[in-house]
């Protein structure tokens, strides 16, 4: 590629990407291969558009239209054609193959938060393009205003909400430390799956959890009918603060888990965990509630400790006996936030270590704003019948 097809190249790229943000992707993408198959095409011919020269294999024969269907959409490319045919440009196959890592790498520059020296080695390898530190910073204002619309959206009715918690490495000061990622999730009335809001901080204490919560209500998380989460002493102080009014479910996976720090021999936890298993899958809140007396009982003596947890911690576990048969299946654990928090992970994983929090929430925000998309424009998660 020449100096001079390199220039235009760049400014061409860096007008589309200070204009439209990521808007300009199909059109990048379009004009990065047509680039490179007039380049392919010069090198095949062994000369340059109107060039004399011994060494000239053939001659241009103008362009072939074709429409590329690609996941960022369909591109109008114009295939280089020679007089007598025998070229076709490799560059486009290598294009179609590489079309995700070129959008990768765009959308890396915008969301990661990397350093600008990977910013520009990866743009410089795959698009023969190198941005500036102001460049890249003001690409990701630009993508931050997005993210931050899309977090204080106003939020519809909510019937239910389910609240999480992970750690992403966050550096602060030169030192390494652990920032907490806050994600709610919920069901609106129409049975449909939302991300509601997303936070990031350097700690999970009640403050930020309250500051949270706060927020989801001042944008209109109204006709909230139950909330499930773990028993985070945090998120419980602040979940009382601002939705003490709204039934609690207590996550049956976690207090699973949380049976196992009570038990005086390790020998017992297939019978203790089918015995609480048993408690959770009861056919109402009647026969739970005589199953656990029971099971109390059973351990007054052999595990007294245990006995007094299970009296006093399984009745958060049975709040979803209060809720449709229907829903109780998918009300009973957080296990769906789980789940997304276990593909926040995947994604972020290859950041490390994120250069500020900014940096964190804008990624984070990014992956969950998707999710949320596909959520609401999938199937139904919960038919919304009171008589279910």
């Amino acid at each position: 590629m020449t100096t001079q097809s390199h220039c235009t190249l760049s400014d061409t790229v860096l007008e589309h990407l200070t204009s439209q943000g990521l808007d300009a992707l199909p059109e990048l993408l379009r004009v990065l291969l047509n680039t490179a198959m007039e380049a392919e095409r010069q090198q095949f011919l062994g000369a340059s558009r109107y060039e004399r020269t011994d060494e000239r294999r053939g001659y241009a024969n103008g362009y072939k239209p074709k429409t590329l269907t690609t996941r960022v959409g369909q591109l109008d490319l114009a295939i280089p054609q020679v007089r007598g045919g025998g070229f076709y440009p490799s560059a486009l196959e290598r294009g179609l193959r590489s079309e995700r890592a070129l959008t990768l790498a765009l959308a890396e520059m915008y969301v990661q938060g990397v350093s600008t020296r990977k910013v520009a080695a990866i743009t410089e390898q795959l698009c023969g393009v190198e941005l500036t530190s102001m460049q890249v910073s003001r690409a990701a204002a630009q993508l931050d205003g997005v993210l931050e619309q899309w977090r204080t959206r106003p939020l519809p009715e909510t019937r239910y909400v389910y609240l999480d918690a992970r750690y992403e490495k966050v550096r602060q000061d030169g030192r390494v430390r652990d920032a907490a990622v806050l994600i709610a999730t919920g069901v609106d009335t129409y049975g449909k799956r939302l991300v509601l809001g997303v936070s990031v901080a350097l700690s999970e204490q009640e403050a930020h959890w309250r500051s949270f919560l706060q927020g989801l209500v001042e944008r209109g998380m109204t006709g909230v009918q139950l909330v499930v989460s773990d028993a985070h002493a945090g998120l419980q102080q602040a979940r009382r603060a601002v939705l003490g009014g709204v039934p609690w479910q207590r996550c049956q996976f976690h207090l699973q888990q949380n049976a196992g720090a009570y038990l005086p021999r390790q020998a017992m936890r297939a019978e203790v965990a089918a015995d609480i298993r048993a408690i959770f899958t009861a056919l109402n809140q009647h026969e739970a509630t005589t199953l656990l007396a029971k099971t109390v009982q059973k351990y007054a003596q052999s595990a007294p400790k245990l006995s007094t947890w299970l009296e006093t911690a399984i009745p958060e576990g049975l709040t979803v006996f209060g809720f449709p048969a229907a829903h109780r299946r998918l009300l009973r654990t957080t296990n769906g936030v789980e789940r997304l928090n276990k593909e926040l992970r995947r994604r972020t994983r290859v950041v490390g270590v994120f250069p500020n929090e900014a940096a964190c929430l804008r990624l984070v925000s990014a992956l969950v704003m998707e999710v949320s998309e596909e959520w609401e424009t999938g199937r139904t998660y919960l038919t919304m019948d009171d008589n279910a």
